[in-house]
């Protein structure tokens, strides 16, 4: 039996360039943060922000600057080192804390922050359920959890990766559609079905389509108020 294909220090080293506005895949990756931001619901008293898989930090510049503290989190610290070049002037000033964080399980109290952002995380979990439930516990009721992802492994995004991410990685010699596989863990019909049926208070878009299928789109985003 052949071995596993290398990938992750190569994918990571490459990742800001190959997700990059001057990219296909990197044009969309935008959009999504784009639209997370364009739609979500007005709350008072946003003021500590956490953001789960944050990676190097692509989805900060989209965040409506209504807080006073940005929690960025991820569990490579690559991407964090990725992020601390990015940010100097943020994270000198405090506005931004970078922290190593394992996303399914993470350090902080309950109830202690008023917004959780995880744009293209939840794919790459294992027991989705019970990572939501980890993301609830640390929101306060009230507060908002936010989340982006892509419509895999839908028809329009399997069409649209063959266009430029592949061939990009592929220039990189990674092995695309073994790095998806293994990535990829959820699809995003299961993981629509577990948001409606454990969340009360859920708004959704979907992007480009609008029309809530999963095959003729390739985001889907959503904003759920929290209870308890």
């Amino acid at each position: 039996m052949r071995a596993e294909p290398t990938y992750q220090i190569d994918y990571i080293q490459g990742y800001d360039k190959n997700n990059s506005d001057k990219t296909l895949g990197g044009y969309f990756l935008k959009k999504s943060h784009i639209l997370l931001e364009k739609n979500v619901p007005k709350l008072e008293n946003i003021e500590i922000i956490l953001e789960v898989g944050a990676g190097s930090g692509h989805h900060f510049p989209h965040v409506k600057k209504t807080f006073s503290k940005y929690i960025m989190t991820d569990g490579s610290q690559e991407m964090l080192a990725l992020a601390r070049e990015k940010y100097p002037d943020e994270i000198s000033a405090g506005l931004i804390e970078l922290e190593e964080q394992d996303a399914t399980s993470l350090t902080y109290a309950d109830n202690s922050v008023d917004r959780l952002i995880a744009t293209h995380v939840l794919e790459h979990l294992l027991n989705p359920v019970d990572v939501l439930k980890e993301w609830n516990r640390v929101v306060r009721p009230g507060g908002l959890i936010s989340i982006a992802l892509p419509c895999d492994p839908g028809m329009l995004w399997r069409f649209g990766r063959h266009l430029g991410p592949r061939r990009n990685a592929k220039k990189l010699g990674l092995n695309y559609d073994y790095l998806q596989a293994a990535e990829h863990v959820n699809a995003i019909n299961n993981l629509v079905v577990f948001m409606r049926h454990h969340f009360e208070f859920l708004t959704e878009s979907w992007y480009p389509l609008l029309v809530p299928m999963p095959d003729l789109n390739l985001f889907y985003i959503c904003h759920v108020r929290t209870t308890e």
